[in-house]
């Protein structure tokens, strides 16, 4: 959604370049409405600034810092050299993950391929709605996946809107996990001890269908040999807390089924 208010001091802004001029650029503000911003040759770059097309051109997509505000006036005032370039990335991230949310949205709701008919105002109310929940479009999409429609539904979207966003969530979005290890130690001193250890270890892999439905999506166990008696025991997940649960759990898993075949086992978070 574009935005018809301003922008805060401070605040990192996306940007493209309208104007060339000798004391300056003018560019526009993607996110608010096309509002013009000026960024004074002073503000272009830390160095000195001989020509500016060394530096910028026409139609080029910038970040820039907010450095004052006049809505009276309409003056917006811009820095592009103090933005990083670690901010720069992760605000031209964030952008094209709005626009992609913005895209999937209208997908779900109101394309040509979609089952739902809805006038722009409902989708613009939907859109309000979720960007007054999560502050971003994306950041809803991603909850969407993570805990299911049900997350919609508490915001008192209707259900056939939530089973549409929700198919298309989960086809687009791919959840952010973490990814942590840990090590089992696993003896079995019976003649079949090594199939025993395969069968701990096939178990420990499996300890996610335990869990209840819908509680492990994106989560994942895989075990590796690394040299007797030790092995990895290697977990992806949406969360830490998910995945030291997952862990801990699979870990439990691997040692009970030896310890239930006269054998023994140790968990060890890091190994020394």
């Amino acid at each position: 959604m574009v935005r018809d208010d301003w922008p805060e001091r401070g605040e990192l802004v996306i940007c493209t370049v309208r104007e060339l001029e000798n004391f300056g650029v003018f560019v526009t503000l993607e996110e608010y409405d096309d509002k013009e911003g000026l960024i004074h040759i002073a503000q272009v770059s830390s160095g000195w600034v001989k020509h500016l097309r060394d530096h910028v051109r026409e139609g080029q997509k910038i970040v820039c810092k907010v450095l004052y505000v006049d809505d009276r006036r309409g003056h917006i005032d811009l820095s592009l050299k103090a933005v990083k370039d670690g901010q720069k990335r992760q605000r031209i991230k964030e952008w094209k993950n709005e626009k992609k949310a913005k895209k999937w949205l209208n997908l779900a709701l109101v394309a040509p391929t979609s089952k739902i008919k809805m006038s722009k105002e409902e989708l613009e109310a939907i859109e309000i709605t979720l960007l007054d929940a999560y502050g971003s479009l994306y950041d809803a999409f991603e909850e969407v996946v993570q805990v299911g429609k049900g997350a919609l539904l508490e915001l008192g979207i209707n259900e056939e809107h939530a089973d549409a966003i929700h198919e298309i969530a989960c086809a687009n979005v791919k959840p952010p996990s973490v990814q942590i290890n840990g090590y089992v130690e696993l003896k079995c001193p019976l003649p079949d001890g090594v199939e025993i250890i395969k069968e701990a270890l096939m178990k420990a892999e499996e300890v996610i269908k335990t869990k209840p439905s819908g509680t492990t999506n994106g989560t994942s166990v895989e075990c590796f040999y690394i040299g007797t008696p030790r092995y990895k025991i290697r977990v992806k997940a949406p969360n830490y807390k998910e995945a030291e649960s997952v862990l801990s759990d699979a870990a439990n898993t691997a040692i009970e089924v030896i310890k239930r075949n006269e054998g023994s086992g140790k968990f060890y978070r890091n190994l020394s």
